[in-house]
C-alpha cells in the first residue's frame, strides 16, 4: 500500500509508548521503524478499519525487515 497514512502504536514490554502517530508509507509501500536494541515490542498499525498486531524484538539475530503483518 504505497503512500497511504497510517495508525502506528508501538510500545515495549514495560508499557512505555515509543510511537502512538500516523505514518506514511512509502512509494514501495514500506514504513520504516527506528527501534532501540535489545528490546521487545507490541506494535498495532491500522489503516481503513483494519488492523495488524504483531510482536517485534530488536535481538541480534532478529530479522530487520519485517514483512508478514497484514491488516485484517
Amino acid at each position: 500500500m504505497a503512500e497511504k497514512e497510517f495508525d502506528v502504536y508501538i510500545e515495549d514490554t514495560d508499557g512505555n509508548v515509543i510511537m502512538d502517530e500516523k505514518v506514511k508509507s512509502h512509494a514501495n509501500g514500506f514504513i520504516d521503524f527506528w527501534l532501540p536494541r535489545d528490546k521487545t515490542y507490541r506494535t498495532k498499525i491500522e489503516y481503513g478499519g483494519k488492523m495488524a498486531e504483531s510482536e517485534l524484538s530488536t535481538f541480534d539475530n532478529d530479522p530487520t525487515c519485517i514483512t508478514t503483518m497484514q491488516l485484517m
